[in-house]
């Protein structure tokens, strides 16, 4: 996910070659998160799972994306509870009741991958689960409005308005972004907005969609390390994020794996 900005860059629209790099990128973090689902129980540290994910990623020819990017310290992003994206891996063991989502980004052959989901480790509160289900909806959501034609505020609207209903918060502070060779591209992709507004969507699209969805407010506090966002209010936040490409046959979700069912 990328910091809001006002100012970015001119849409690099993608070649079916392109989209296929893109594709096989993504796909590698779909067999990383299928990997890595195992052991995201009670008991693991975070930086057991980055250090697996890592080795995986490596052994299937890519790296990850954000290993060193503007400094990030590791491979994946490990987030817990209230903490909203960009945690950081290290000691800090998961507990049964916990939420964590995982954030994994890939490079191979010039193009990346990204995907994240959140877990929920044993018994979670029924609020918990509420929260989690409620954002891959608003990611479902969100995808069937990527559509040629449609423009990017309808993607926005789609998620809030899905999102508001449940007396949730969608986050503003961060949104999805186009993805290729670079991994963070125009455009921006937010999760709020109007509809009929942005961007009209374009085949030779590349994007991310990646709603973080709080329990509280909506607002965002950045922890001294530089990267951890978490909720102002301390309460409880998801996130689901697919990479997706506007093709001549429609929209296909890159990341998505065969197995997995979105709705």
């Amino acid at each position: 996910m990328e910091r809001i900005q006002h100012e970015y860059p001119m849409v690099i629209l993608k070649s079916e070659r392109e989209i296929e790099k893109i594709r096989a990128s993504s796909q590698i973090v779909a067999r990383t998160h299928q990997h890595l689902e195992k052991y995201i129980v009670a008991g693991i540290t975070t930086e057991r799972l980055n250090d697996l994910a890592d080795e995986f990623i490596r052994q299937e020819g890519a790296v990850p994306s954000s290993l060193g990017y503007r400094g990030f310290p590791k491979s994946i992003c490990t987030s817990i509870n209230e903490v909203i994206v960009h945690g950081i891996p290290g000691a800090r063991k998961l507990k049964n009741g916990d939420v964590i989502t995982i954030d994994i980004t890939v490079f191979k052959d010039g193009y990346h991958g990204d995907s994240a989901k959140t877990f929920m480790i044993g018994k979670v509160s029924n609020l918990a689960q509420k929260l989690v289900q409620v954002t891959k909806d608003a990611l479902r959501i969100g995808i069937e409005q990527a559509q040629e034609g449609n423009r990017l505020g309808d993607i926005g609207h789609a998620i809030e308005t899905f999102v508001n209903k449940h007396g949730f918060a969608t986050v503003r502070d961060f949104t999805g972004h186009g993805i290729g060779r670079g991994f963070h591209e125009a455009p921006q992709v937010l999760h709020y907005g109007k509809a009929g507004t942005g961007l009209k969507i374009k085949k030779g699209m590349v994007f991310t969609i990646e709603p973080m969805i709080n329990v509280g407010t909506h607002k965002v506090r950045i922890l001294k390390d530089g990267w951890t966002a978490v909720t102002r209010d301390g309460s409880l936040s998801a996130q689901f994020e697919h990479t997706v490409a506007i093709t001549t046959n429609g929209t296909e979700v890159l990341s998505q794996s065969p197995v997995e069912n979105l709705c």
